[in-house]
């Protein structure tokens, strides 16, 4: 050697090397392998039923898996949800889950991570992404349109201060003025650091927003690269992507 440092190489945020996961009997994914860089947007495409949701359920514990899934270096596959969230992971299901009895504002409160460490986000930040949750904080989660409960259930999962959030299928049912939002979140998210791993139906807001994709068939990776990679693929497109 010359005495030449060779710089090292970042060891992404979130790995996954050979996933397989299980509903029973039934093997749903094949062996999966996917990163995720800190600070990194990354989109995980394909039609329903591939295994997209599957997918960021086993790394939040809640699917039997083989295989390793590693998150800031160290091995999480199949420990409890709850510790997985401790962690730093945050998971947006498609189901949304808030508290349809309490208020917008103590559902946020409710997603606050304990400790005497203050978070990155407050309240204040959740009312200036979202406007709209500023002038509904006082109303109960339960009566808020299918848009507005999306934008609490975004906004509680980022008082928890996680470092890398999956969110499933955010844009699902939503209309156009509020699917713009949600982009606009995603964006901020990345501006903050903060990592996101993200199923989406939308082809046009992944490759707008995303810095790589993952394209699932048949619960495996069948393409990954950049969206104008992807773009410049049709095959790949028409094959698992089109409807």
């Amino acid at each position: 050697m010359n005495g030449t440092t060779i710089p090292a190489v970042a060891e992404p945020l979130l790995k996954i090397m050979d996933l397989h996961a299980y509903y029973g009997k039934s093997h749903v994914l094949h062996g999966i392998d996917l990163h995720v860089g800190t600070g990194e947007i990354v989109s995980l495409l394909g039609r329903n039923g591939v295994g997209r949701s599957t997918t960021v359920k086993s790394i939040m514990g809640q699917v039997v898996t083989t295989g390793s899934i590693t998150f800031k270096g160290e091995e999480i596959g199949n420990e409890k949800a709850f510790r997985i969230a401790h962690r730093g992971i945050g998971y947006v299901p498609e189901n949304r889950d808030i508290f349809p009895r309490l208020t917008v504002e103590q559902n946020l409160i409710l997603g606050e991570k304990g400790g005497k460490k203050a978070g990155r986000w407050s309240l204040a930040d959740m009312y200036r992404i979202f406007p709209r949750l500023k002038e509904r904080e006082h109303v109960a989660a339960g009566v808020l349109s299918g848009g507005e409960q999306q934008m609490l259930t975004l906004c509680r999962t980022l008082m928890g201060d996680p470092d890398l959030i999956m969110i499933d299928e955010p844009t699902e049912g939503l209309a156009p003025k509020i699917v713009e939002l949600v982009a606009d979140y995603l964006k901020e998210l990345k501006n903050r650091g903060i990592s996101v791993l993200l199923v989406e139906q939308k082809l046009a807001i992944a490759l707008e927003i995303s810095q790589r994709v993952y394209v699932m068939g048949h619960g495996q990776i069948v393409f990954e690269g950049t969206p104008a990679e992807l773009k410049a693929n049709p095959a790949i497109r028409k094959e698992w992507l089109e409807v």
